[in-house]
């Protein structure tokens, strides 16, 4: 996708496996799959999806098994964990899932890690455990996975293979959004993507400390920052924001009256508008790629708001 302009601009789909009015899990993960698809037809360039647990109206708590399987369904757009949660994990595993669909998709897998809860405090004791102490060993569980993805960890003095060992690894990025995790994507020499979509920063000195302490590895010789977003993009400006506000009174129901906080940044509007903020957010920021994650209250709104998006992007 272009600007019309000379610097080239990646769109990514960050999809969170959203069950929209009252459908079963299997029909909202068949309308994942058809984002994706669709996705790829429009032009974007990666798709990326969460994992989360237990969550009311949130089905995505095994972002490799649906990646297997859009991977299938696809030719060559990107496909990214946004994001892996590494306190819940052992490396090996992590590794070795995503060295699997690397084999199976040469090129196009992407892994991206954080270190959020994912759910409720009681549904992290139930999978983790002490969750708290694997996040103050989560530096050292990044620098494992890295360590498997180039195939040099060992355990006890015994070299250990996460196999199958693909030719092209996964390319490994950071999710955050704070400055602790831009340091660590820094210090481990990954791409970094900050979260703008569920923050209330806009992240400048966040990305600048990231490009500023980024230490070369053999994931990176360069930094390599994104961004995401939350948009919604209608065919009027009217429409779109009528399309917010449905979209949060299924969220109150889904949550019991819980909304969304309100200072959590939204690009929202025509294509016109919605692209013009993106670019001004491109050249603000410095991040080419944008992963563009879409709330709204039915299926149809979202195919439509990705469509009409890459779009506007797609013109010369």
């Amino acid at each position: 996708m272009n600007q019309g302009g000379s610097k080239h601009i990646e769109l990514g789909i960050l999809d969170l496996v959203p069950s929209l009015m009252g459908v079963s899990a299997e029909e909202a993960l068949r309308q994942s799959v058809q984002l994706a698809i669709q996705g790829e037809k429009w032009g974007y360039q990666r798709y990326w999806t969460s994992e989360h647990h237990n969550l009311p109206g949130t089905e995505s708590a095994s972002p490799e098994v649906l990646l297997s399987h859009i991977g299938a369904k696809t030719e060559r757009i990107k496909l990214g964990s946004g994001a892996v949660l590494l306190p819940y994990h052992h490396p090996i595993r992590v590794a070795e899932h995503y060295h699997m669909l690397a084999a199976l998709y040469p090129g196009r897998i992407e892994l991206g890690i954080g270190r959020a809860p994912g759910g409720s405090a009681h549904l992290s004791m139930a999978l983790a455990g002490n969750y708290l102490e694997k996040v103050v060993q989560y530096p050292e569980l990044i620098k494992q996975l890295q360590d498997l993805l180039h195939s040099r960890y060992s355990f006890d003095g015994e070299p250990i293979l996460a196999k199958p060992v693909p030719e092209t690894p996964p390319s490994l990025w950071l999710l955050g959004t704070n400055v602790k995790s831009a340091e660590y994507a820094a210090k481990f020499g990954t791409g970094y993507v900050f979260g703008q979509f569920m923050s209330e920063q806009n992240g400048l000195d966040i990305l600048q400390k990231y490009r500023e302490q980024f230490v070369p590895s053999e994931n990176l010789a360069e930094p390599k920052a994104s961004i995401a977003v939350n948009v919604i993009c209608a065919s009027s400006a009217d429409e779109a924001h009528s399309w917010k506000e449905e979209a949060l009174i299924l969220h109150r129901k889904l949550t019991g009256g819980i909304t969304e906080v309100p200072s959590y940044s939204s690009i929202i509007g025509h294509p016109k508008e919605v692209k013009q903020e993106l670019l001004e957010l491109v050249n603000t920021t410095g991040c080419n790629q944008i992963l563009i994650s879409t709330r709204v209250a039915s299926y149809e709104q979202r195919l439509l708001s990705y469509r009409l998006l890459a779009e506007e992007f797609n013109k010369a």
